[in-house]
């Protein structure tokens, strides 16, 4: 059997930090309290005991006076510990506290012919003292320990604080916020000392605008040489035309066909690197809309509407994401090809060797194909991008029963506001 787990808020440095604190606060209230306890008690019953020996030493005279004995002495008296009596009987002199009728009491006794001579030293003030002292270091010790905990966990928090922005701006940059930045006031001024967080801060901060800078390189990049191998390609198209009809001409015409394919996605890829597309939302029923990205494909694909749905969305757009994921089923999966709207869903499923294990984890990359693959991871990353303008989401996964790979668009569902008549 396993044992219960524990609550996730144990785990957090807050938690960690006020059980450190109320730990360490409670050892050293503890030690510091019997130091204290110890110091005093001792002092107190020295003092008892020389009280008791003096007044031993009195009686003792008066006894061997002959004189009568004050109401505190006596020869062997009731309630005298027998501790005391047997040392007297070995013609020794001992103190010791005890009970006498419910009253703390300190004795003293000494030998006197072959008896016991006993004084009684009042010991209730005394340990009245010590048990409030014992109360105040107690109190204090609580207080102290409270007052320690507000200190620290304020302090604490106010770290742990900085820590959770620290994490949520790494997550913004990691989803691909690359505007996101920590902006902690310690990093941004030289003449102050910074702390742990500080550093920390200032590094991501410093990474993210790396990154950025890194990104944006590649997307300018990208999108010059698309741009400037779009004119040469153009060119070249309509020289291609102009080639007598055979093989070679044909050959010639494809891989033009091709590059300007290719040319097409890149600059695709760097609008939406740039995040500045504008959307043309209209209604649209998801199922008929389907049919016709399959028609137009040009490939033996089945289309199943479960249920139909109606959706908000551009439709360019999504027949842009659903036409790249069914060409992507016919080049790299095997028939048969299945496109199923149920509901706002639309899946494609193919039924071939299933998506490489980086993409199920991570999603498509740009330029990356499984060993021996073909084609450049564009037309995948292109549906990303474009699902996430439209505001739809885009999942890859492993079919639950046989082979095959499987790509689901859920889109956000129209919901039509019907007009009702007002009650009489």
């Amino acid at each position: 059997m396993r044992p219960p787990r524990r609550p996730a808020w144990t785990a957090t440095l807050t938690w960690k930090a006020a059980v450190f604190i109320a730990v360490m606060c409670c050892a050293l209230a503890a030690l510091l309290g019997v130091l204290v306890h110890v110091s005093v008690t001792s002092q107190t019953v020295n003092d008892s005991r020389e009280k008791a020996l003096t007044r031993l030493t009195e009686v003792g005279r008066l006894y061997e006076a002959g004189e009568p004995l004050p109401r505190f002495a006596g020869i062997d008296p009731p309630g005298l510990p027998a501790p005391l009596r047997a040392l007297t009987a070995r013609g020794e002199r001992g103190t010791m506290v005890a009970d006498d009728r419910g009253r703390p009491t300190m004795w003293a006794a000494g030998p006197a012919d072959g008896r016991a001579l006993a004084v009684r030293v009042d010991y209730t003030q005394s340990a009245e003292t010590i048990d409030a002292l014992d109360r105040s270091i107690l109190g204090s010790s609580v207080l102290a320990i409270g007052a320690t905990l507000l200190v620290g966990a304020f302090a604490v928090t106010r770290v742990t604080r900085r820590l959770h922005l620290t994490a949520q701006v790494a997550r913004r940059i990691s989803a691909g916020d690359l505007d996101a930045r920590v902006d902690d006031p310690r990093t941004k001024d030289p003449s102050r000392p910074q702390d742990e967080v500080a550093t920390v801060s200032g590094a991501l901060d410093t990474m993210a605008s790396s990154l950025q800078r890194k990104l944006q390189s590649e997307q300018r990049f990208t999108a010059d040489v698309a741009h400037e191998l779009r004119t040469p390609l153009t060119g070249l198209s309509a020289a291609a035309e102009l080639l007598p009809e055979g093989r070679p001409s044909e050959l010639v015409r494809d891989r033009v066909r091709a590059m300007r394919g290719l040319t097409e996605d890149l600059l695709e890829i760097s609008r939406l690197d740039a995040r500045n597309e504008t959307v043309d939302l209209a209604v649209h029923e998801l199922g008929p809309l389907a049919e016709r990205v399959v028609r137009a494909s040009g490939t033996e694909t089945e289309v199943r509407v479960v249920r139909d749905a109606t959706v908000e969305t551009d439709r360019r757009r999504l027949e842009r994401v659903l036409g790249n994921l069914v060409a992507n089923a016919h080049k790299h999966g095997a028939p048969p090809v299945v496109v199923t709207v149920d509901g706002p869903v639309a899946s494609v499923r193919d039924h071939g060797p299933g998506y490489p294990a980086y993409l199920l984890e991570s999603g498509p990359q740009r330029f990356r194909t499984e060993s021996g693959g073909k084609g450049h991871g564009l037309g995948l990353t292109i549906a990303v991008g474009q699902a996430r303008v439209i505001g739809a989401e885009l999942v890859f996964v492993r079919p639950a029963e046989g082979e095959g790979a499987e790509a689901r668009l859920r889109l956000p569902e129209y919901v039509r506001l019907t007009d009702t008549d007002p009650e009489d």
